[in-house]
């Protein structure tokens, strides 16, 4: 038997197509709109993860600009106690130095030279006497060039005759003088000589 479909199958087969084709268009839609929110809230996640490691790097790097502060006060104040140290040692070592250079003095002063004053300033210490000859002085200055410990170079500022005593009688003949020499540090020139060994080696 013969069967004869008389419905508008074109029709029906039409509409079939178009309806798949909105829901294919609906789904592809669908899918889409899940990928763009998907992709959205994971770019989010990630910013928001970054900002929060942003903001750690922020307070970690505070804490570090702390301590580099702290680091440059610390050196501040380790350089200023260096230098109270230094002055003191100085302080030290400059109570000592009038002794040392009156035993210098004394025991490079040839018989027949009289000194009047010593002014001692900056590192030097400036004489001022009176001596029989010029070769009394000639002597001081060249035994405080050739066997000084605590002076060096002696430098001859001035030298005269002049008369000791009040009448024509009682006066004597004499040279003043004056005299600059360089105050010198053996202990500080030992210490620095031991300082120095170490790099050396």
């Amino acid at each position: 038997m013969i069967l004869i479909n008389l419905l508008p199958y074109r029709e029906a087969r039409r509409h079939a197509r178009k309806r798949a084709f909105f829901v294919g268009m609906l789904a592809s839609a669908v899918a889409g709109l899940g990928l763009v929110v998907f992709g959205l809230s994971f770019v989010t996640q990630l910013t928001s993860q970054q900002e929060i490691r942003n903001e750690y790097l922020r307070a970690e790097i505070k804490k570090l600009e702390g301590q580099i502060k702290d680091i440059a006060t610390l050196r501040v104040e380790i350089e200023a106690l260096k230098a109270r140290q230094r002055a003191i040692e100085d302080l030290q070592t400059d109570r000592n130095v009038p002794v040392h250079l009156l035993n210098e003095l004394v025991r490079h002063a040839p018989d027949g030279l009289y000194l009047k004053s010593m002014v001692q300033s900056a590192g030097s210490v400036v004489l001022s006497g009176f001596a029989q000859s010029n070769e009394r002085v000639s002597e001081l200055l060249r035994n405080t060039s050739q066997n000084g410990v605590w002076v060096e170079r002696p430098e001859l500022i001035e030298i005269k005759a002049a008369n000791l005593g009040t009448t024509a009688r009682d006066s004597a003949r004499v040279y003043e003088f004056s005299m600059r020499l360089k105050i010198r540090r053996p202990e500080a020139d030992a210490a620095g000589a031991k300082a120095e060994k170490p790099k050396a080696s």
